[in-house]
């Protein structure tokens, strides 16, 4: 990850066993996270917006473009991303398969 890339943690097979939807929100739950699970279609687009609350978007299979502070990623299976309360960004569901992500908040 270069310095101008959004801060991604990554999935670690080692500590948190597969990638799985269950391993995943496993994970999310252990930080405090509250999870709703979504899944989104290939072209799927999700202009500028902001939240009230600070989130953290994770996936867990598909390709999705994040942009946020003029700055871009694509999030891959296992990528996960705090996204602070307030601050506008944008995202797209790249590439010809479904997105599975979860959307959490603290409890």
């Amino acid at each position: 990850m270069s310095e101008s890339s959004l801060p991604v943690e990554s999935w670690d097979d080692a500590k948190d066993g597969p990638l799985s939807i269950e391993n995943m929100k496993k994970k999310l739950e252990s930080q405090g996270y509250h999870c709703t699970q979504y899944e989104f279609g290939p072209g799927t687009v999700f202009p500028d917006h902001d939240h009230s609350i600070t989130k953290k978007d994770a996936i867990v299979s598909g390709r999705v473009r994040f942009t946020m502070n003029n700055k871009t990623v694509i999030m891959k299976p296992g990528d996960m991303l705090e996204v602070p309360k307030g601050v506008v960004h944008n995202a797209a569901v790249v590439g010809n398969e479904p997105v599975v992500f979860f959307d959490s908040t603290y409890n």
